[in-house]
């Protein structure tokens, strides 16, 4: 039995209370609630912390025991909650590699832990792995404005590098709601969207290089700083969105483009899907090089953000509602060129109402009409997400089909997301999650996905809680593919086991 020592401060434990909350009997286990079992793997001795001790000889850099670990064993949305009384937090990447090395020789299974803002459990420890926390290596070694390159290490929260690249006129390529959260280590294992992703791309584009280390402890160098690098096979990409199953990525070489000096923020109103997809083609057309983001609301979306934010609609009510960003670097041509757009929306009866501002208050304030909505849904006893992929014409046809399910059993269906690169996220809330609510949504949603060819993970990855309904977007050889790599890779199943493939 693991001889359990307490070393934080009570000053700590409080913090880790207050922002993560206990572990308490309200979220039931992961174990139980997906039915999991555990695989054979060996359990944490005294001897093995003692290895720990020698690696970690630092402060607070080993947790033990449930009380000290609670804010590492459930995730924010309260969907999945473990056991794991070992949190490991290193400040290198030598310390990760020793760490690894010697859970892989015993065969102790680990749980990599990032930011925990994951939606699909991907972070949680299931039973009692080690978590392996990367929230001390949080360096940014260097910034090139020449270049436009970042690097920094894995544990880096995103909205920090923000405020680092704004200085030096530089912007991330990728932007969360939960950017004061996250860390860049899990954007990438995850390979995160967010809502700039129609203008910068995603992160196999924009992530130049990486390190990572692998589940025996080797050490895999892929930081190249150059767009440019055609060395054979790139190996970088097997470890964005892999999350934490191939190895721990510790640190990252990111391409960041020139911060725009202008930006204007539309919030609008639209009568029917058929118009949100007119007004989205105008955008493309009449925006062109300006436009970052272009993004949808439902009505029942919307009306649960005002409601938890208490605070008014700035325009009437209509079925749907657009945000529409764009950002450049001439005030006056892009000023020009929304004002063309608007009005052509406006006259034609495409838009029926709207409003737009370059005040960086008010901009905030439109935003946070469509990045509070999670907080609206899961303000409820219970929030199921999803998050997909579907084509553009039938982008919106999940909610209306979700609502005649189940409907008349919940308090709300809504659908919102990021139109301009097809993902929607639909979140269906209500009192209680009853086994005839679940089975009515389960697995019909990724059913209605793979008909339409869609994938039933736009952004937020597989974690533990989607495995079974890969085969929804992958045919078996693909899968089957994935399982073969992991097995190369990670061959006693140590990293992150029964997330993503099991």
């Amino acid at each position: 039995m693991l001889n359990i020592v307490r070393r934080r401060t009570s000053q700590f434990i409080n913090c880790a209370i207050k922002q993560f909350g206990t572990v308490s009997n309200e979220v039931p286990l992961s174990k139980d609630r997906y039915q999991v079992k555990r695989n054979p793997y060996a359990t944490v001795a005294d001897s093995d912390l003692t290895h720990f001790e020698d690696i970690l000889p630092n402060p607070n850099q080993i947790l033990l025991g449930l009380d000290e670990t609670a804010g590492y064993n459930r995730d924010y949305f309260k969907y999945v909650r473990g056991l794991g009384e070992v949190v490991l937090r290193p400040r290198n990447t030598s310390q990760v590699s020793a760490i690894l090395r010697h859970c892989n020789r015993r065969k102790l299974a680990v749980s990599v832990f990032g930011g925990n803002t994951g939606v699909c459990g991907g972070s949680i420890p299931v039973f009692d792995e080690i978590v392996l926390s990367l929230e001390r290596m949080n360096e940014i070694e260097s910034i090139d404005e020449y270049s436009g390159i970042l690097e920094c290490e894995a544990g880096c929260v995103l909205g920090k590098l923000e405020e680092k690249l704004n200085e030096k006129g530089m912007t991330m390529p990728l932007d969360l709601g939960s950017k004061n959260s996250c860390q860049i280590g899990g954007n990438l294992a995850t390979n995160a969207g967010g809502i700039r992703l129609m203008r910068y791309g995603n992160l196999h584009g924009s992530v130049l290089g990486l390190e990572a280390v692998k589940a025996d402890g080797t050490v895999v160098d892929l930081m190249s700083r150059f767009k440019k690098d055609n060395t054979g096979y790139h190996l970088k990409h097997m470890f964005i969105g892999s999350e934490g199953t191939l190895g721990v990525i510790t640190r990252v070489a990111i391409a960041c483009p020139t911060a725009p000096t202008t930006q204007n923020v539309m919030f609008l109103g639209v009568a029917n899907y058929g118009s949100v997809l007119r007004t989205f083609l105008e955008c493309k057309k009449r925006l062109g090089e300006i436009l970052t983001s272009c993004e949808l609301i439902d009505s029942d979306g919307f009306d649960c953000c005002i409601q938890h934010l208490k605070r008014p609609s700035p325009i009437g009510e209509f079925p749907f509602y657009m945000l529409i960003e764009t950002t450049g670097s001439n005030s006056s041509h892009d000023e020009e060129k929304v004002q063309d757009f608007l009005e052509h929306a406006l006259s034609t009866g495409t838009v029926g109402d709207g409003v737009v501002t370059n005040e960086p208050s008010k901009m905030e304030d439109l935003w946070q009409l469509r990045e509070r909505i999670p907080d609206g849904t899961f303000s409820n006893n219970f929030c199921l997400t999803y998050d997909l992929s579907l084509p553009l014409g039938n982008f919106y046809d999940i909610v209306p089909a979700m609502k005649q399910r189940v409907g008349h059993l919940v308090k709300l269906v809504c659908g919102f997301g990021h139109i301009g690169d097809s993902n929607i996220h639909l979140n269906i809330a209500g009192d209680e999650l009853t086994p005839e609510i679940q089975q009515l949504i389960d697995p019909f949603v990724y059913e209605f996905t793979s008909k339409l060819k869609g994938s039933v993970s736009a952004e937020h990855g597989i974690g533990l809680l989607k495995p079974k309904y890969l085969k929804y977007s992958k045919t078996a050889e693909a899968i089957m593919l994935m399982q073969r790599l992991k097995a190369i890779m990670d061959p006693n199943g140590i990293l992150n086991p029964y997330k993503v493939i099991r």
